[in-house]
């Protein structure tokens, strides 16, 4: 079922682009101009438009300057990490201008991976939003469950939580349930463009969190056990169980639904509440250091792209070099990826 929510600024009238502001990086496939549209108010997220959508796409990238905070704090919160700063345009990726054209960027870390292509969805910011989570938890990742299946699943469960079920279209469970049900949990299929692989780890983390254990304890939990990792394992190091139940117990859960798997939340594990990770010391120590930066800049008088520059200066020396090789990491509905493919093989 499609579940779009619709964007709660739709009634607001769009900003005009700013001409001045950081040069754009080098996006993944965006070849066109990246109009400067704006960055959040902590200096984490800059967003650029590609300025032939007019307003319907400038609207899209101006919710996103105003909620990227609210993704990028819940994101650290899910991972128990302090993430770094990254760069997105809003653009008819597909060529596609109401979300399907899904998102992209490169590798799974604040360094290869921190351009972020997100596609625009006119009327409904909010799906943007849910993109940019998709591939800005990805980043979280550090390296780890780059182009996997348990790392795409984990990306949507991110997405699907903090973006509020925006891209329910793009649910993959129930192609795996179509499919008999193939064992993805006990094996982890080198790809993120399986919709059977993935929609059996999508189906998987509903009836994981529906038994009470929350993102906030799967993903860093996933992110520790790395590539070689599976779902089994992640049960077993959750329950203290035996990893080899994982796949006989979720089957067994999988009968008793009432309505069988229609969607990726076949469990309910969105009604269980997003337990925030409790703020360590460096966090607050950083925090610190960026409200020092920004107020002595501020009363120094510089200009707001000096700030910026003061802010990512802080907060990039904090992570790691660490990158790992660029494969696939773009997010699509499942028809589209199959045809995507399809092209492919042709």
């Amino acid at each position: 079922m499609n579940h779009r929510i619709k964007s709660t600024h739709n009634d607001k009238k769009p900003v005009a682009i700013k001409r001045d502001g950081p040069a754009a990086p080098a996006w993944p496939s965006y070849t066109g101009t990246s109009q400067f549209v704006g960055t959040s108010p902590s200096g984490r997220v800059t967003v650029y438009v590609d300025p032939t959508l007019g307003q319907p796409g400038l609207q899209n990238a101006q919710d996103l300057v105003n909620d990227a905070d609210r993704v990028a704090t819940a994101n650290d919160s899910i991972f128990g990490t302090t993430g770094g700063p990254v760069s997105i345009i809003v653009f008819a990726l597909g060529g596609a201008t109401d979300g399907t054209g899904g998102a992209d960027h490169m590798g799974c870390d604040y360094t290869t991976g921190a351009a972020i292509e997100c596609c625009a969805s006119f009327g409904n910011s909010a799906r943007v939003s849910a993109l940019f989570e998709a591939e800005l938890s990805e980043c979280s990742m550090n390296g780890n469950l780059c182009g996997l299946s348990t790392g795409e699943a984990l990306s949507r469960w991110c997405a699907a939580v903090i973006g509020n079920n925006a891209l329910a279209d793009f649910a993959t469970a129930p192609t795996w349930h179509q499919d008999n049900e193939p064992d993805f949990v006990n094996q982890t299929d080198s790809t993120d463009q399986n919709a059977d692989s993935t929609g059996c780890g999508m189906a998987f983390l509903s009836w994981i969190i529906s038994q009470g254990y929350g993102l906030e304890k799967i993903a860093p939990t996933m992110v520790k056990l790395g590539d070689a990792g599976t779902l089994a394992q992640l049960y077993g190091t959750l329950t203290s169980d035996d990893p080899a139940n994982a796949f006989p117990k979720f089957q067994d859960a999988i009968q008793g639904l009432v309505n069988g798997i229609t969607n990726d939340d076949p469990f309910n594990g969105l009604a269980q509440p997003l337990q925030l990770a409790r703020v360590s010391p460096m966090t607050i120590e950083l925090a610190g250091k960026l409200f020092a930066s920004i107020l002595a800049d501020v009363s120094a008088g510089k200009q707001p792209e000096h700030i910026v520059a003061g802010v990512r200066a802080i907060l990039q020396p904090t992570h790691a070099a660490g990158v790992c090789k660029p494969k696939s990491k773009r997010l699509q509905p499942p028809g589209k990826s199959r045809a995507a493919k399809a092209s492919k093989l042709a």
